[in-house]
């Protein structure tokens, strides 16, 4: 447990980093991944909607003035999530 929140404070520490030397919003989303499996056998491995929204969320508290940097690292899943973040990052430069 106390590893996983060292890495986790490195982590956050990296992001806050490149955010104060590109002065911008970095916004990961480093996948979760769920493997569904039928009689034991993996089957699919997936990114959700609540994936997503976290993203929304992030780039939508984001002043307009601030340019975002996004880092996504996910082996696929759902277009429909994906199409979420394009449009949200295009209604970004709208403004």
């Amino acid at each position: 447990m106390f590893q996983k929140r060292a890495l986790e404070l490195r982590r956050q520490a990296a992001i806050r980093a490149i955010e104060q030397s590109r002065h911008s919003r970095l916004i990961t989303m480093i996948h979760r991944q769920e493997t569904m499996s039928f009689l034991g056998f993996p089957v699919a491995r997936y990114i959700d909607i609540e994936d997503s929204e976290q993203v929304l969320r992030a780039i939508r508290f984001t002043p307009p003035d601030m340019p975002i940097d996004l880092v996504l690292h996910t082996p696929g899943g759902l277009v429909l999530a994906a199409e979420q973040i394009a449009f949200a990052l295009n209604g970004v430069r709208a403004r």
